[in-house]
């Protein structure tokens, strides 16, 4: 069915020009769409993404499970999208942006908030698991693999029994607010050395800043 599908209507245009896979990257900011998840913890990956936008001076427009970006790094092309499918069911616009653009699993790299680790902290790993984040069950269970990158900001845990979903769904609070600035350059910088010097040189680099 897909193939005639595609002879009926072609192949979905893809955003990048770029032909060699290895020059491709997929960006994933994780979050929730709406204004009332905006500067809450569980939308980290949506802020980050946007930073990086004013940086490189690009403009997210809303597409398929989505909205999405385009920009060059050091002759790589590079997709950031920020899934409209809401946290939980974050897979379905991943998978579907690897597949249009013929992004494979090396080349992604997806930015989620991380209770276990303080305010702050960044860290970048090739695979494991889910650590009972939702949209990285998702993203696991669609994907069928735990062999993505991974980069979890940290958040803290900072509150009690049965407040997890609060917290997370809490805004920034103003020491946090007053940090963000410093904390989101070092994540921009970590997005453009995986793109450039792949993740094992980034890790070495960033991981525990």
């Amino acid at each position: 069915m897909p193939n005639f599908i595609e002879k009926l209507f072609g192949k979905p245009k893809q955003l990048l020009q770029e032909t060699d896979p290895m020059k491709k990257f997929l960006i994933v900011g994780l979050g929730n769409i709406g204004s009332e998840y905006d500067e809450t913890r569980h939308n980290i990956g949506f802020k980050i993404l946007d930073f990086l936008a004013e940086q490189e001076d690009f403009t997210f427009e809303n597409a398929k499970l989505g909205a999405v970006a385009t920009f060059k790094h050091k002759g790589k092309s590079v997709v950031c999208l920020k899934p409209s499918t809401y946290m939980n069911l974050s897979g379905k616009a991943v998978k579907y942006w690897m597949d249009k653009e013929n992004i494979g699993f090396d080349n992604i790299l997806i930015i989620t908030d991380d209770l276990n680790l303080p305010f702050g902290t960044i860290r970048l790993k090739g695979k494991g698991s889910n650590g009972g984040h939702n949209g990285l069950k998702d993203i696991q269970n669609v994907l069928q693999t735990t062999s993505y990158n991974r980069f979890r900001f940290g958040v803290g845990s900072d509150f009690g029994k049965g407040q997890q979903v609060d917290y997370v769904l809490g805004k920034w609070d103003t020491d946090q607010q007053k940090a963000m600035p410093e904390r989101l350059k070092i994540s921009t910088d970590l997005i453009r050395s995986f793109i450039f010097a792949g993740a094992k040189n980034t890790m070495n680099q960033f991981n525990g800043k």
